[in-house]
């Protein structure tokens, strides 16, 4: 799923030696150039302007111990490894979110049809960091925000740009937000990401939680997901922290 998928093998016999050998030469060009330009567009980001006095006032005062927020933009390994690194940051669980609790499984998920965006659930501490700051945080570096139902090689609706906002406050802080990027042209394209209720979040198969942090030896977070850590530590050093905090 987090790799692009494998070309079909030619199970055709007839076919002749030449017009074999012109279309494998022609895979191998194409797979060099995909190879060659995903990593500089994987590393890419954009330092955003932070929120605005009329978003900061949309988000209630640090009042408790502890929020929630539901944040999607495609795979969930690298967008809970940035918040993992995040100071404030108390725990940040890769899950599902959109569908139904029965279709909460991977496999399922996978296929696309079943509503769910992979998500991951940050609970945080809003006197150490605030929900303004997450959602810089989550259109500068967790990922692209102008991509349709896809991250870079993963295309599907579960892979889309979606905030599950748990609270009103949250759902317009990130309205605001949004409308402030907006008006800045901030991208060259338009945002593309979902705001919806959070209607259920359904934390991820084991394998699948800490991911980036015990497999950076894995080509898929070597070139999409430590990239993402080392622009939070370079664009927004105030809020990076280098020992993440890790799923038990």
């Amino acid at each position: 799923m987090k790799t692009p998928p494998a070309s079909n093998k030619r199970s055709s016999l007839s076919s002749s030696l030449g017009k074999t050998v012109f279309l494998l030469v022609g895979v191998v060009l194409v797979l060099g150039l995909i190879n060659i330009s995903s990593p500089a567009k994987a590393e890419k980001a954009v330092l955003l302007p932070a929120p605005s006095a009329e978003v900061l006032a949309a988000v209630t005062p640090a009042a408790q111990t502890s929020e929630t927020a539901v944040f999607a933009g495609g795979c969930f390994w690298g967008v809970q490894a940035v918040f993992q690194h995040t100071q404030g940051v108390l725990s940040a669980v890769s899950g599902y979110a959109g569908g139904s609790a029965g279709d909460a499984d991977y496999n399922r998920v996978s296929g696309g049809g079943t509503g769910h965006a992979e998500a991951v659930q940050v609970r945080f501490d809003p006197k150490q960091i605030s929900y303004a700051q997450l959602l810089q945080i989550f259109f500068s570096v967790a990922h692209d925000p102008t991509q349709l139902n896809r991250q870079y090689p993963d295309v599907g609706p579960q892979y889309r740009s979606a905030i599950f906002y748990t609270t009103p406050a949250h759902k317009l802080a990130a309205e605001r937000y949004m409308a402030q990027l907006g008006s800045a042209k901030t991208f060259p394209s338009p945002i593309v990401t979902q705001l919806a209720p959070l209607q259920g979040f359904y934390a991820a198969e084991a394998y699948h939680q800490n991911y980036a942090t015990l497999h950076p030896e894995s080509g898929y977070i070597a070139q999409f997901d430590r990239p993402k850590i080392a622009n939070l530590q370079a664009l927004l050093p105030a809020v990076y922290r280098a020992q993440p905090v890790l799923v038990p």
